[in-house]
């Protein structure tokens, strides 16, 4: 099965691909680390995110996508843009998109730890969140088979 991790950070949806065969992790090569919403305002702008998302997610045959859950309120709360970007990717039709908050994704890291260092993946230190959240989904996945 090959996931989309997504970390939202303001006007950005940070992605990371990670797939699970036979119970060994891969981690495919993607032509880019994230996707920028352009002129927050626009609803051109929000529809051109939107398909260029879905597109970027039909090329490399996306099965699942897994967004990690921001708080709504509080100190660390999302704000109003990262909202927007979460919903346009949960109303693609074709995805099959799920969300995962982070006490979830801190429960399962701890059930399946990551059998190597985060820095042998290779992946970039700002998709480290987006890495998590695929890779925790992917372990509850394994686990349930």
């Amino acid at each position: 099965m090959k996931v989309c991790g997504v970390e939202i950070k303001g006007n950005e949806a940070i992605i990371c691909l990670l797939s699970l065969d036979d119970g060994v992790f891969h981690i495919p090569d993607c032509r880019v680390r994230k996707v920028t919403l352009e002129k927050v305002d626009r609803r051109e702008a929000l529809q051109a995110f939107q398909r260029e998302f879905a597109k970027l997610m039909l090329d490399y045959s996306v099965e699942k996508v897994v967004i990690r859950q921001r708080p709504m309120k509080g100190k660390f709360a999302g704000g109003a843009v990262g909202f927007k970007i979460e919903a346009a990717i949960e109303l693609i039709k074709e995805l099959d998109v799920q969300i995962l908050t982070p006490l979830e994704i801190k429960t399962l890291q701890k059930h399946n730890p990551l059998p190597v260092s985060f820095e042998e993946t290779g992946v970039k230190i700002f998709q480290e969140g987006a890495f998590s959240t695929a890779f925790a989904f992917l372990s509850r996945s394994s686990n349930q088979e």
